[in-house]
């Protein structure tokens, strides 16, 4: 609402209307409440009176700014993610190769061929019956063995017969043969390996193994 104001103004001469002019400039800007009367000089036939009386200070009619709305607050910034880093790896294709070693060859153990101790030529035949053997083993028909008159228990005997060149190697675990012209009584088994059982008997060729 604007105020009401009670002004009273007498103009006699021209000095009077600068005194007013300038009166008024005085209240907009310092917001002066009162009356103010002015009067000429004494070279002046007439006399200027000013009453203003403002019921509202200067500063309240100006008017008010509206109150600043509330700023909007920013938005939480997104942070990026950090990025995967990979560790630098040398390529394999840059890595020193190295040769694959070799495989050593295999050396095959050779049995040493046992020591002839004793060698010569006597006839040989078989047998298939009996209980038990000289040095009291069961006699087993099946088996390599041998009767031998006087070599020990146990020693290796190979026999050869000289017409095909079939061996077999037999243990001596009995005594025999009791008959003239024979020293080697075979097994069944050891007799058919190197001739048939049909001949009985033949000349082999015999060596004592050491």
């Amino acid at each position: 609402m604007a105020a009401k104001h009670s002004r009273t103004r007498i103009f006699s001469s021209p000095a009077g209307i600068v005194a007013t002019a300038a009166v008024g400039v005085a209240l907009a800007v310092g917001g002066t409440v009162g009356a103010v009367q002015l009067t000429s000089g004494s070279g002046q036939s007439g006399q200027t009176t000013l009453d203003l009386t403002p019921t509202t200070a200067a500063s309240s009619l100006a008017p008010s700014s509206p109150a600043a709305s509330p700023s909007a607050s920013a938005s939480p910034s997104v942070t990026a993610s950090p990025l995967a880093t990979r560790s630098q790896q040398a390529a394999s294709r840059g890595k020193a190769r190295t040769a694959s070693p070799k495989p050593s060859p295999t050396v095959k153990k050779t049995t040493a061929s046992p020591k002839v101790l004793e060698s010569g030529s006597c006839g040989a035949s078989f047998y298939s019956d009996g209980q038990l053997t000289a040095n009291g083993e069961s006699f087993n028909p099946n088996a390599l063995t041998a009767a031998h008159k006087t070599l020990p228990f146990n020693t290796k005997v190979r026999v050869t017969n000289p017409a095909n060149g079939k061996s077999v190697v037999v243990r001596i675990n009995d005594r025999g043969p009791f008959i003239d012209g024979r020293c080697l009584d075979l097994s069944r088994a050891a007799f058919a390996t190197i001739a048939s059982v049909d001949v009985g008997a033949l000349t082999v060729r015999y060596e004592v193994l050491g």
